[in-house]
């Protein structure tokens, strides 16, 4: 009998990467939001085709030189932490084991160490280590959501005599876990079928930050400092009965151990080298995912590293709703999904180390956003919005986005609009304001009292986007690949020049991968990854470079001081500050508040969009958008964007109300605003704001006019009978709803300018080229290169960037 269901067998977990996010209480200063973050997969990972791209963070056989235990793990190479695991045989029929041998390896700084065999923090065992008075104190945990884990009382954990130890450099642990009954997948290969994955994911992290009782197991503790991702063959990670009981026992030998008591013990080191490329990409979002298409076409040879994992369907992605259990859909490949993006406690695709919302898997967030897409206006690319003279004829390479991913805002496949009824209503109270109802992308420069039906990159009633066009034609290419699971830490520099990219792939040297001889290295990690990158490759501001400098783990992997490049790294940032209001209408339909759409939607719906790409489900939950241009007291025009949906976030009121008829319009300050804001890392590297981008220009001018814009939207409610205002209520006023609004909330995940574009160092990070002043060949491509905000979601203009960058950085001499 195989293993197989919920309760069988064989394992220990420890924390494991992004899922550490929530396994333990965390209060850091400085985040935007709470939110849950879960683990990386929940089901089996992608296509055959990625398994190869997964395979560089594989784990390998070793022996352990105290006792001769024959283990498969890793080393992880930043850290210098040892992982390993062996298993006793598959039972052929009857109960399976519930056991295994583990251990840890890790220097003295890995205040704690944890690992997780199931891929998941949700409904798995979760086990912590960390050296306390001389010995090692472990704590088993489980949890069925995305909150502290309650301490699991069931398994058993036993030290072995002969490898475990705390000594002046490092402490390690050797120890039998058995009674391990929750784990969601098999540990082994034995069904009747050739598995498709024989890999799992695996996570693994570390702190240097200490739990709060070190003597004892149920302590609290804060989430980890760093984490990563490895796969584990586990049907190759079985030994005879004979050797496993011998090991269990506290017995030496076996394998080719000499048994001699050595003090210290890890992996042997990685052999493998990475083949150099032309162009190393590092991040599969909008601007990466086109720049490597682009660039692979004119046949370079390009590697695209992503962090994350798959997402739809056709680049490997399987989590499904229940609902869609048996087709070709995924959550992402859903539009009608969107809305759940924010509330599934398995959200495994938002980064977890960056404070805001930022997307962690291919395609990033044009895989988890709302879709709009708006084509960009001539103003969008002018020298009065901050792009240099070279960038201002951005047609051509609009006209090449479109052609390749033409906006819709009729994505059903019938042709047929749904759930409008916000439109219609919309629609009335704007139009005595002097509106006008147009297709709005048919004329991206007008954007002054225009309102329309919204637009996306849907493509067949699906979630198109950079990730259906750009990324399929890529893959078709022999001079392309694109390599999951994989985080750049940093540039490798040899003073201007960088040399290649250091990694946490562990089976390769150093986890460093090369360029050839001219290469170049474009970073598209997104306004905050990006910066990230930079600042731990010695480029960015002198407070930012000494934060990398003073961690253990970075600090080793940057380029000596006299090598730094001083640059406005993140500063500049802008982000539309966005605020909802909330309204009811007894025509509107406010779809259950998009409640269980992941879980229970509509029968009818749900069969409707399963059999022809059709209905509620083949669009996001935004329906309707308007423009208007704001004057405001310093005599700079400011526009606001209106996006209407049915449903609400959140609704604070006095006032009585129907849910099933509530809408939300939310107005963000787009083009034209003075506020500026700063990002940066912490101690633990974490990405996060360091000043908050919203409603902080000297005149009070950015907040004049998002009140006149406002004022304005609910001006003519009473023209619209039946139509209400519930949020604000009758309480407060406009000013005080906004002067009293929450910050965090205010965030629209619009972040730009981090890595500006200009045509002077120390004024900007990028030349019109976008290479990063001071280097040879390094360059950014995403949206932390904007100036500024376009005039709507920066989804449409950052796609056309990423055309018009690749074509800059092709024509530059230099390259390969």
């Amino acid at each position: 009998m195989c293993l197989d269901g919920y309760n069988s067998a064989i394992a220990v977990t420890v924390l494991g990467s992004s899922s550490l996010a929530s396994m333990f209480k965390t209060q850091r200063p400085g985040n935007l939001h709470t939110r849950s973050v879960a683990m990386l997969l929940r089901r089996a990972l992608g296509l055959l085709s990625f398994v190869g791209a997964a395979l560089a963070q594989e784990a390998l056989p070793y022996v352990d030189p105290d006792n001769g235990i024959e283990f498969w793990g890793i080393t992880d190479v930043v850290h210098s932490v040892t992982y390993g695991y062996v298993f006793p045989p598959l039972a052929s029929s009857g109960p399976q084991p519930t056991e295994y041998i583990g251990e840890i390896v890790a220097p003295l700084d890995s205040a704690w160490v944890g690992y997780a065999l199931s891929g998941n923090m949700i409904d798995s065992l979760l086990v912590a280590a960390w050296p306390y008075n001389g010995d090692i104190v472990f704590t088993t945990r489980y949890a069925t959501a995305n909150v502290l884990p309650d301490v699991y009382p069931g398994p058993i954990i036993t030290t072995l005599p002969v490898g475990t130890y705390v000594n002046s450099t490092h402490w390690k642990t050797e120890e039998v876990s058995t009674s391990i009954q929750r784990l969601p997948f098999p540990l082994g290969n034995c069904h009747p079928d050739p598995p498709m994955f024989p890999l799992t994911q695996l996570r693994r992290a570390q702190s240097t930050i200490a739990v709060d009782t070190p003597s004892d197991p149920g302590t609290s503790m804060v989430q980890h400092t760093d984490f990563g991702f490895y796969f584990f063959p586990f049907g190759e990670a079985h030994v005879s009965a004979e050797l496993y009981d011998n090991w269990a026992a506290g017995g030496t030998g076996g394998g080719n151990s000499t048994g001699t008591g050595t003090t210290t013990t890890s992996v042997p080191p990685p052999t493998r080298t990475q083949a150099p490329v032309d162009y190393i990409i590092v991040g599969s979002g909008p601007g990466g995912i086109i720049t490597a298409d682009r660039i692979s076409q004119a046949g370079k040879s390009v590697l695209l590293v992503e962090r994350g994992g798959p997402s739809t369907w056709e680049t490997g992605g399987r989590y499904q709703a229940p609902w869609a259990a048996g087709s070709n859909l995924t959550k992402f490949d859903v539009p009608g999904l969107f809305e759940s993006m924010f509330t599934d406690p398995d959200s495994f695709w938002w980064c977890e180390d960056i404070t805001v919302f930022a997307g962690c898997l291919i395609g990033g967030g044009t895989s988890v956003n709302g879709a709009l897409y708006w084509v960009p206006s001539d103003n969008d690319f002018s020298t009065s919005a901050g792009w240099p003279q070279e960038w201002v004829n951005h047609q051509p390479y609009t006209s090449a986005l479109t052609a390749r991913l033409p906006p819709t805002d009729h994505p059903s496949t019938d042709g047929e609009r749904y759930l409008e009824q916000v439109s219609t209503v919309v629609a009335e109270m704007l139009k005595p304001q002097g509106y006008s109802n147009v297709t709005i992308n048919n004329d991206p420069n007008y954007k002054d009292h225009i309102m329309g039906y919204a637009a996306y990159d849907f493509i067949g009633g699906q979630r198109g986007g950079p990730v259906a066009t750009y990324l399929q034609t890529a893959q078709a290419r022999s001079n392309f690949k694109l390599q999951i699971y994989t985080e750049v830490l940093n540039v490798v520099r040899n003073g201007s020049t960088i040399t290649g990219v250091t990694t946490n792939d562990t089976s390769v040297l150093d986890g460093f991968y090369p360029l050839n001889p001219n290469g170049r290295v474009i970073l598209s990690a997104g306004t905050y990854g990006s910066a990230r990158i930079l600042f731990r490759s010695g480029i960015g501001p002198t407070d930012m470079l000494q934060t990398v400098q003073s961690n253990p783990q970075a600090a080793p992997l940057m380029p000596a001081e006299e090598d730094w490049i001083d640059l406005p790294v993140g500063y500049n940032v802008s982000d539309n500050p966005s605020i909802n209001l909330v309204f009811t209408h007894p025509s509107v339909n406010s779809y259950d508040n998009w409640a269980d759409v992941f879980t229970d939607p509509p029968a009818a719906d749900a069969a409707q969009y399963l059999k022809s790409r059709s209905g509620i489900m083949s669009q996001a939950s935004p329906r309707w958008n308007f423009w208007s241009a704001l004057g405001a007291p310093d005599g700079i025009t400011r526009w606001m964007q209106g996006t209407a949906r049915p449903g609400a976030a959140s609704i604070n009121t006095t006032l009585s109300y129907n849910l099933t008829n509530v809408f939300t319009i939310t107005a963000y300050l787009s083009t034209g605003i003075q506020s500026r804001g700063r990002i940066g890392v912490n101690a633990a590297l974490n990405a996060m704001p360091l000043v908050n981008p919203w409603l902080n220009d000297k005149t009070g001018s950015d907040e004049a006019a998002l009140l006149t814009g406002l004022n304005n939207i609910i001006s003519t409610i009473s023209q619209v009978p039946g139509l209400e205002l519930i949020m604000p209520d009758n309480t407060i006023s406009m000013t005080e709803y906004v002067k009293t609004y929450d910050p965090s909330t205010m965030d629209s995940n619009h972040w730009v300018g981090s890595n500006i574009i200009g045509t002077t160092a120390g004024k900007a990070v990028v030349d019109p080229n976008t290479k990063v002043f001071g280097t040879d060949n390094l360059f950014v491509v995403d949206a932390s290169i904007m100036p500024t905000l376009p005039y709507g979601n920066p989804h449409g203009t950052l796609m056309s960037v990423a055309e018009q960058a690749a074509a800059k950085i092709l024509a530059l001499a230099g390259g390969p």
